[in-house]
């Protein structure tokens, strides 16, 4: 059985997309599975174990190319791009995506089952022969999961098993991304290092390090640089633990932790998504906004201490046990809006209710997988 998945993009989606990913590997042991996705994410996915190949998309930088005048080049690419779609004759393609850039895909693929949500957004639905309802109430990764379950109960007699345990999140981290990270955490080993001797009944997570993501898309997600730094002077001051501020550039965080009296590390454009998943997995805690960082410390196991604003993390919080989400209750909450004059939903949040979040965080014993 050929199947091809289409889940383009962002990091978080992608990450709630590994548990059908694992289910569907479970259900069809010897199914050729392929993976179609932009090149932001792609890294997530290389050297998969469940997958057999990853087709990546560069359609950002085709846009860009071609809007510069440059014709021949992204041309060329797109039809190399296409071609490998169609090399293979897929018995199923699920569109995790629904929007038009990914339906697009899906049709011309040429599958014969080509499964997508029920909606019209950006008039996705029109290209699927096969759709399933989408409940915008489930968290992301059950929602996604749907798909599984509905091909589970359908006339192809796929066994349900498949679908038994927690969701599984599978990033292939490596010899290699090991390595880089033991090599940048050893570089900073003095700044990471805990600042008090050990205390009576410390535990492992309170002697290790908090990695910090303050970044995001959505300017309405922002807590804001000050609090940033009063938080990592605090937990670096009170709690004597290493403050590691990660992100995809070093300017953001720079300004951070140029307003921190204690001194931090900048690993900001540092790593790469698989690497920054391995250093998640050995930090003590992750503090972060609602962001790809969030999701995929999350799926390493590492608890986080989300902020949320106005997302839903009934729809998009960080997934599984031991994670702190902290946001004010509001009326206008949440809105979904990425812009917004007078942000209450972040601005309300304090540095000592966070600060205090990650210290139970810490102190409390980890929580089983």
């Amino acid at each position: 059985m050929n199947i091809l998945i289409v889940k383009l993009s962002a990091i978080g989606d992608v990450i709630h997309t590994l548990p059908s990913l694992a289910a569907l590997r479970r259900c069809h042991p010897d199914a050729d599975i392929t993976w179609v996705v932009e090149e932001a994410a792609a890294d997530l996915l290389a050297g998969h174990p469940d997958l057999n190949r990853v087709i990546v998309s560069s359609r950002k930088r085709w846009i860009h190319e071609l809007r510069r005048g440059q014709i021949a080049a992204p041309l060329r690419e797109m039809l190399v791009f296409f071609s490998e779609i169609r090399r293979r004759p897929y018995d199923l393609v699920i569109d995790f995506h629904g929007l038009l850039k990914s339906a697009v895909i899906v049709f011309l693929s040429g599958g014969k089952q080509k499964l997508g949500y029920d909606s019209l957004q950006e008039l996705s639905g029109l290209f699927y022969n096969e759709k399933i309802p989408e409940d915008l109430g489930k968290h992301a990764v059950d929602r996604y999961l749907d798909f599984v379950r509905y091909l589970a109960g359908g006339p192809n007699g796929w066994n349900a098993a498949c679908l038994k345990g927690p969701p599984e999140f599978t990033i292939a981290v490596g010899e290699e991304e090991r390595r880089r990270v033991a090599a940048l955490l050893a570089e900073h080993a003095e700044i990471l290092a805990p600042a008090k001797k050990d205390r009576p009944g410390e535990t492992e997570r309170e002697r290790g390090f908090v990695a910090v993501n303050p970044v995001a898309l959505w300017e309405t997600k922002l807590w804001g640089d000050e609090k940033f730094a009063e938080l990592g002077d605090r937990l670096r001051e009170e709690l004597g633990i290493g403050i590691a501020l990660t992100g995809g550039e070093a300017g953001p965080l720079e300004r951070i932790r140029g307003r921190m009296r204690t001194k931090a590390v900048n690993l900001g454009g540092r790593t790469t998504l698989r690497e920054l998943a391995c250093l998640y997995r050995q930090a003590a805690l992750l503090v972060s906004t609602d962001s790809g960082p969030m999701h995929l410390a999350a799926a390493m196991g590492t608890p986080v201490v989300a902020l949320f604003g106005p997302t839903d993390p009934a729809r998009t919080g960080p997934c599984g046990p031991g994670h702190r989400v902290i946001r004010r209750v509001l009326s206008c909450a949440p809105c979904f809006r990425k812009r917004c004059d007078l942000p209450r939903c972040m601005t309300e949040i304090s540095v000592e209710e966070v600060f205090e979040a990650v210290r139970e965080v810490l102190a409390a014993p980890k929580p089983s997988q």
